[in-house]
């Protein structure tokens, strides 16, 4: 099966430090050392050189917090020498004007700032800090100021799903490209708070309300692929390729150089200190078998809608311990 090169990017968990703890950390980071065993800046280089050869062209640092490793810049810069096109995911208080210019001009493309509420005491109760959301908003804007392309994310949960209107407004008001929900899976600290995981019922109600937003941004709902069937049935136009891009048009790479098919998924799939990623990338049997849609299980691997949607293997993964498993939240038996 051939899948478009434009839509693939890789995310790159540059450190596992961060200056905040927030209660849904997939990476369970927190203030502190750099984790020992962190690539280099000689791997990291290496890895992106890597990358550019497998054809890939996005490249998303993240971390933790990517602005807590000293080389950031550098390594932004020699992606951005390679031709690739880097974005950064970051929680956003620690961009100062300065920083944003500094991003800008060692060519970062775009960066993802995460808001998890509109209402302060939401906000920094979910992120572990006072003052979070004020310091968040001054980054956004920041960055705006310098240039950079802005992107809100939102990690979506009982503690702030009806603040999903006023996140969007928010998103909107301040002139973001662009804003993804990112649905919580329970993986990391999100395990400890699993009774703030949506009912499947909300799931559904929740990715529908998304869907009929009115507004001249991207809105995309993410970590949650039936979005993509919802979309089909009612004919709503949506953004984005597959629902569930895990391993076949995406990867992530964790602080010390393993490869996982995604974030939320812990399935190790080799190492880039064992293997070139561009080998991995396009050899490893566990990225074969999820680019074969033949080899899913159960109602994803009968599916007729497995093209859009594909059922997310990091909630496959979570309930049965096999990343080819059906997605407990198929929407498709639950009418509203």
């Amino acid at each position: 099966m051939k899948h478009s090169k434009k839509m693939h990017h890789i995310s790159w968990n540059v450190t596992k430090k961060c200056n905040l703890y927030c209660k849904h950390c997939y990476r369970d980071s927190s203030p502190g050392e750099l984790t020992e065993g962190e690539l280099t800046t000689g791997e990291g280089k290496k890895l992106l050189e890597d990358i550019k050869k497998a054809g890939l062209q996005i490249i998303v640092l993240s971390g933790g917090e990517p602005l807590m490793r000293p080389d950031i810049y550098e390594l932004i810069e020699h992606a951005t020498a390679l031709g690739l096109v880097p974005l950064m995911g970051s929680n956003g208080t620690l961009i100062t004007d300065g920083v944003a210019k500094k991003l800008k001009a060692s060519g970062l493309n775009a960066i993802a700032i995460s808001i998890d509420s509109a209402t302060p005491e939401v906000h920094d109760q979910f992120r572990g800090t006072e003052n979070a959301l004020s310091m968040a908003i001054t980054g956004i804007r920041n960055s705006m100021n310098n240039g950079l392309k802005v992107q809100v994310n939102c990690t979506v949960s009982k503690y702030n799903v009806d603040d999903i209107d006023s996140i969007l407004e928010f998103a909107n008001s301040e002139g973001a490209l662009s804003c993804h929900m990112l649905f919580l899976v329970d993986v990391g600290r999100g395990k400890n708070i699993e009774v703030t995981q949506l009912s499947k019922l909300e799931y559904k109600e929740t990715i529908q309300k998304i869907l009929s937003n009115k507004f001249d941004m991207r809105v995309k709902p993410t970590c949650a692929p039936q979005y993509k069937v919802e979309a089909f049935l009612k004919d709503i136009p949506s953004i984005g390729g597959r629902g569930c891009i895990a391993g076949i048009s995406y990867c992530s790479i964790l602080p010390n150089g393993d490869v996982h098919i995604c974030p939320y998924t812990p399935v190790k799939v080799d190492s880039i200190r064992k293997k070139p990623f561009d080998e991995i990338w396009h050899n490893n049997e566990v990225f074969k078998s999820l680019r074969d849609f033949s080899k899913y299980k159960g109602k994803c691997g009968s599916c007729g809608y497995i093209d859009i949607c594909g059922g997310c293997r990091a909630r496959a993964f979570s309930a049965t311990g096999d990343w080819l498993e059906a997605d407990p939240y198929c929407l498709l038996d639950i009418e509203t």
